[in-house]
C-alpha cells in the first residue's frame, strides 16, 4: 500500500521560509519522480515542482528562484524548501507520485499572512 505523508506546513509572514517534507512508503522510492502540487481556495490544483529519479527538477514559473525541490532516497523523502514566501503562496500543498496509479498525500496547509 502506497502512502505519502506530508509535514512542515504552517503560518509564516511574507518573506519568510518553510520546508515541507513528504515521506513515502510502499514504493521503491528511488525509481519514481516525485512532485509537489498546491491548491488555493477556489482554484484548481497546480504543479509547483517536480523531481525525477535522475534528480532533474522542474518548477512553476511563479515559484522558480524561490522554491527548491530535493530528495533523499535513503530516507524515502522529498522536500520543498520555500523561501521569500508571498501571500499568494497560501494553499494546501500535496505530495504526488505516479506508478501504475496516481498517489497523493493528505496535504499540508501553508498560510502566508502578516
Amino acid at each position: 500500500q502506497v502512502q505519502l505523508v506530508e509535514s512542515g506546513g504552517g503560518l509564516v509572514q511574507p518573506g519568510g521560509s518553510l520546508r515541507l517534507s513528504c515521506t513515502a512508503s510502499g514504493i521503491i522510492f528511488m525509481t519514481y519522480a516525485m512532485g509537489w502540487y498546491r491548491q488555493a481556495p477556489g482554484k484548481e490544483r497546480e504543479l509547483v515542482a517536480r523531481i525525477t529519479s535522475d534528480f532533474i527538477t522542474r518548477y512553476a514559473d511563479s515559484v522558480r528562484g524561490r522554491f527548491t525541490i530535493s530528495r533523499d532516497n535513503a530516507k524515502n523523502t522529498v522536500y520543498l524548501q520555500m523561501n521569500s514566501l508571498k501571500v499568494e503562496d497560501t494553499a494546501v500543498y500535496y505530495c504526488n507520485t505516479n506508478t501504475v496509479s496516481t498517489y497523493w498525500g493528505q496535504g499540508t496547509q501553508v498560510t502566508v499572512s502578516s
